[in-house]
């Protein structure tokens, strides 16, 4: 068994930036004795995502790595296929408009008309046949050791973020063994994840060995955005949905939920998890570092 994990926030090859100017601002009011308080909140800004010259969708976002969430979007709606030929990205700071432009024609025509209203905040909306296509998913049977996700807990709990600095944010993290690379934080749990896709993509990151670690719930369209992306573990500090569990069975993903401190609890890939360490010796979560886990 190894010793307790330390956390190590120099690893990352993104992070969040609560300093950012642009994510977040002052609003002052008054506190339940009636005394002056001041608040840093989050921004929530319209994003216009166009395929070609189709305008596809309007998400309100935090407004950081538009370019990386609008690929991540399409990729993920099934609008852009495997190996699609990008030939830009386009993003016009003043319109709030980002433009993805492919050498040929897509599918988004078919795939709007197909369209599934989701559990998801702020783009809830599953276009065309993402869950046909989760017939032909089968993911790698990646071992999963449990000294992993207590380091990546303590090291993504820790982490400076807008989540600690202003609350009302989701985040995701794209991780590799106990190792956080890219971190990405949203007003919805769903553009987190695109963001991550469209890294991803954008560098032609593989993801067979990866982990995506989430503050959100793990709902069927968390999971199957997960599985469509090749990940082959998903981990929250929230709870399940049932249909999401299903779902991560029938595609073999491994799914973790409820991680806080010592616990958590696996619903599926249980054969895959080493439990390399005594989780008597993890300490327990540190209370300024907690996130919500219902969101």
């Amino acid at each position: 068994m190894q010793s307790p994990p330390t956390p190590d926030h120099a690893g990352y090859l993104i992070a969040p930036d609560p300093a950012a100017p642009r994510l977040t601002r002052a609003v002052t009011g008054r506190d339940h004795t009636g005394a002056e308080v001041s608040l840093s909140v989050v921004e929530e800004r319209p994003l216009t995502i166009f395929l070609n010259s189709q305008e596809v969708v309007t998400a309100m976002t935090i407004g950081d790595y538009p370019e990386y969430l609008a690929l991540g979007f399409l990729r993920n709606q099934g609008m852009l296929r495997d190996g699609e030929e990008i030939t830009g990205i386009d993003y016009d700071e003043d319109l709030e408009v980002v433009v993805v432009r492919t050498a040929s024609q897509t599918t988004y025509e078919e795939k709007v008309r197909k369209k599934t209203r989701t559990s998801g905040c702020a783009v809830g909306t599953v276009f065309g046949d993402m869950m046909e296509g989760l017939d032909k998913v089968r993911l790698p049977q990646t071992v999963l050791r449990t000294s992993w996700l207590y380091a990546l807990a303590r090291t993504i709990n820790t982490t400076p973020s807008l989540y600690l600095e202003a609350g009302a944010i989701h985040g995701t993290v794209l991780c590799q063994q106990d190792r956080p690379l890219v971190y990405m934080e949203d007003v919805g749990r769903h553009n987190a994840v695109d963001k991550i896709a469209g890294w991803m993509l954008h560098h032609g990151v593989g993801a067979e060995d990866k982990i995506l670690y989430t503050t959100g719930r793990l709902t069927s369209e968390m999971v199957i955005k997960t599985a469509l992306m090749g990940i082959p573990v998903l981990a929250s500090r929230s709870g399940f949905t049932a249909w999401g569990v299903e779902i991560a069975r029938q595609v073999g993903l491994t799914c973790i939920g409820r991680m806080r401190g010592k616990r958590f609890v696996c619903l599926s890939g249980d054969d895959r998890l080493v439990r390399d360490i005594d989780p008597d010796s993890v300490p327990e979560e540190a209370r300024k570092s907690g996130r919500k886990g219902g969101a």
